[in-house]
């Protein structure tokens, strides 16, 4: 069976530049293209590092009830 890879669906051209999309959706399907190539470790970081992010609560973006800018939500995850 082949596999694919898409980038997330839909788009919001009024968020484009304004550093306030969450990155979530783009970063989990990063992580299922690694899983996909065979990079089981490096998926398991990029996944638990979002859901510890999520947890932790201190750099949410608005949608998920927080103030943190897209890039806050990076930095966090990126530790």
């Amino acid at each position: 069976a082949q596999g694919g890879t898409w980038s997330v669906h839909g788009t919001a051209p009024d968020m484009a530049g304004k550093d306030m999309a969450n990155p979530t959706g783009l970063l989990l399907s990063a992580g299922m293209m690694l899983r996909h190539m065979g990079l089981f470790d490096s998926a398991a970081k990029v996944e638990a590092a979002c859901f510890a992010t999520i947890k932790d609560g201190k750099s949410l973006t608005k949608d998920l009830g927080g103030n943190a800018k897209c890039s806050n939500f990076i930095e966090e995850i990126c530790r």
